[in-house]
């Protein structure tokens, strides 16, 4: 009954047309406020979707290194209880140091990574190699593998027969020399791929065998920097994260993904959280503009009201009426809102219509994914403000005496 008083309300001719205009700017100001909410949320969605397929092509479900120092010794027993672990599908072994690549005058610093046959498999590198061929080549005859930044920085075509090799300095570890020649070892190097994930990565890293590495870094054939786990299902990479905390004792650090990137994630939801709340002042000014329509409109129905409670009703049905007009103009602008966020975002989905500016991203498009979280979210708070802004005047409806006589 109340939702019926207030739709004959909403309908009904008024004695201004202000109180008319004002609904409906209040309307409209709603609908802006949610499909504005809605879409820039999916457009989040959609950027720390892409940027977690990207982190997770280039980053392992979990990662173990040694809880001190650079590099820790990992016997056959400690891998196999690794791969042991319920959930772990595949493990891989891989040694990181700093590393100089030296083309003639052409040179850049880089992370070298050594890894092994089975790196293809918890990571998936390969898909993103831009020029040349995933080949690490062997201890005897390295291969190396780079991000195209670092293909620039050394002036080196992967894809050419006639590229020559570069040279790559590694720190002496066996003599423990602060620098000069007698702190460097080096050897030639041959080029083979150059890949293309994030600019962050291709002008950092590098990719050779494990082998290589563990002979010019003068390491055992069991000492690594870390440990690569793949997971069977990324939903339980928590629960196999802690047992293996729980078999490998505290000389190991053991992360996942997140954990991996922990302030980049951090980063990412403060900056929705924070746009979401900015965002949401749209709908706070529509709801000035409703709290000036409802408070006009209990002034326009004061005869009405006055028969309602002369025929018995108490100030809970008067209030619920002026509660239930608040929350028609607010369904009304956010059932709008919500269709017309759902397909501005179906036509970017589908059409691509918004584009980047600039080529070095990799894609061209605002990427886009909605959520029925987000859609819940804003449905939420649009009923939060609408009981704020519709309270005052509805009560104010409720506890004033009204009098029939003009």
């Amino acid at each position: 009954m109340k939702l019926l008083f207030a739709w004959r309300y909403f309908k009904s001719k008024k004695s201004t047309n202000a109180i008319n205009i004002i609904a409906w700017i209040s309307v409209v100001a709603i609908t802006v406020g949610t499909a504005a909410l809605i879409i820039v949320l999916s457009v989040f969605n959609g950027f720390e979707g892409l940027v977690q397929s990207l982190y997770s092509d280039f980053y392992s479900d979990i990662r173990i290194t040694p809880a001190s120092g650079k590099f820790f010794h990992v016997t056959a027993q400690q891998l196999q209880r690794m791969k042991e672990t319920p959930g772990v599908v595949q493990i891989t072994r891989t040694v990181e140091e700093k590393a100089a690549l030296v083309n003639g005058e052409a040179k850049t610093i880089v992370s070298l990574k050594g890894i092994d046959s089975n790196y293809a498999v918890v990571n998936r590198l390969q898909v993103h190699i831009k020029r040349g061929e995933y080949a690490m080549g062997n201890a005897e005859t390295p291969s190396l593998v780079i991000g195209v930044g670092i293909e620039n920085a050394v002036a080196v075509d992967p894809s050419s027969p006639e590229s020559p090799d570069i040279t790559v300095y590694l720190p002496n570890r066996a003599t423990g020399a602060a620098g000069g020649q007698e702190g460097m070892l080096s050897a030639p190097i041959h080029v083979s791929g150059a890949f293309m994930v994030q600019q962050e990565f291709d002008n950092k890293y590098a990719f050779t065998n494990l082998d290589f590495m563990q002979y010019m870094l003068n390491l055992k054939p069991e000492q690594y920097s870390g440990i690569e786990l793949k997971v069977a299902n990324t939903g339980e990479v928590e629960r196999v994260s802690t047992e293996l905390k729980k078999r490998l004792g505290k000389g190991f650090t053991v992360r996942t993904r997140l954990e991996q990137n922990q302030s980049l994630f951090t980063v990412m939801t403060v900056e929705k959280w924070v746009i979401y709340a900015i965002l949401s002042l749209i709908l706070v000014v529509a709801a000035f503009n409703m709290i000036g329509a409802l408070t006009m409109l209990v002034m326009e129905k004061q005869k009405d009201t006055a028969v309602l409670k002369a025929m018995g009703a108490n100030e809970q049905l008067i209030q619920g009426i002026f509660l239930s007009e608040g929350f028609l103009l607010a369904g009304i602008g956010g059932l709008a809102g919500m269709v017309l966020a759902y397909l501005v975002c179906y036509v970017q989905l589908t059409f691509k219509i918004i584009k980047l500016e600039g080529g070095t991203f990799i894609i061209n498009y605002y990427p886009v994914k909605m959520t029925p979280a987000d859609f819940i979210l804003v449905t939420a708070t649009v009923a939060f403000i609408t009981v704020l802004a519709a309270f005052l005047p509805a009560r104010k409806a409720a506890t004033q005496q009204f009098s029939l006589k003009s």
